[in-house]
């Protein structure tokens, strides 16, 4: 759990958290914070221990998007992380969860600005938990760019796509409710509770079967862009060896009992 300036990282139970943690410029991505995450989604991924993964930002906020003063030549922090976007030109994707998706759940808490690269981040989260004064948005179309992070993919196929084109096309921002409306969150409560809030829901699947989880996230992606009968197939065959695991016997044994499951990924 080493972190990095710009992101810290601490266990909660069997849940990491990941927090962005530059408040000073709105938690905007910088090469730290790129380096942090792609670390943290590699740790979480690799230790079995971890059942999900709560992603959220420092200050009151979550990411206001890209370091535009870094865009426009200023220079990025984080110069001593260079070597490893050269070990790995795609470091910085797999950080934004543009190229990878961790197979642990993961349950983003919003507060305040989530907003171009923080939407974009957001649409590769599993959960979505935001305080009822956070702002969602992709403004890139209004400062002449992009929203290379996945958004004209990955929005049409999570929400409508008449309101995926108007966020993309307006640049507008948009409240926690209306984002709620449309779909892109699906919880909104008190300010400064989002994060307690996604802690109970990491909390609620760290308790059920670890192997069942990960095998019902992967069906789900796997199955998103199949016919129904070829996902049918691929479901059938991707969750009926979880039934043969010592933890389903587990699970079934603590039912008869009335007692807590303890699994063991076995």
């Amino acid at each position: 759990m080493a972190g990095t300036e710009h992101l810290a990282v601490r266990r909660e139970g069997a849940t990491l958290v990941l927090t962005l943690n530059r408040p000073e410029a709105k938690n905007a991505l910088s090469l730290p914070m790129l380096v942090g995450l792609h670390d943290g989604w590699a740790e979480a991924d690799a230790d079995d221990s971890i059942r999900s993964i709560v992603f959220t930002g420092a200050g009151g906020t979550f990411c206001a998007g890209m370091d535009l003063k870094a865009l426009a030549g200023n220079g990025m922090a984080g110069e001593q992380y260079r070597d490893r976007l050269k070990a790995d030109p795609d470091l910085h994707w797999k950080a934004m969860l543009r190229h990878h998706r961790p197979r642990k759940p993961v349950i983003a808490a919003v507060e305040g600005y989530c907003v171009a690269g923080g939407t974009e981040m957001l649409q590769g989260t599993d959960i979505r938990v935001a305080g009822e004064s956070a702002t969602f948005g992709l403004f890139e179309v209004k400062r002449g760019l992009f929203p290379i992070g996945g958004s004209t993919v990955r929005l049409p196929r999570q929400i409508p796509r008449t309101h995926a084109l108007e966020m993309l096309l307006t640049g507008r921002p948009y409240s926690a409710r209306e984002a709620a409306g449309i779909g892109l969150i699906g919880h909104v409560v008190p300010d400064s509770t989002a994060l307690a809030k996604a802690l109970e829901i990491a909390e609620q699947i760290n308790a059920c079967g670890p192997l069942a989880v990960e095998a019902v996230k992967a069906s789900v992606y796997e199955t998103a862009d199949m016919t129904e009968s070829d996902g049918l197939a691929a479901e059938l065959k991707r969750g009926w060896p979880v039934f043969d695991t010592a933890d389903a016997k587990e699970g079934a044994r603590a039912f008869a009992e009335k007692r807590p499951p303890v699994y063991k990924r076995e």
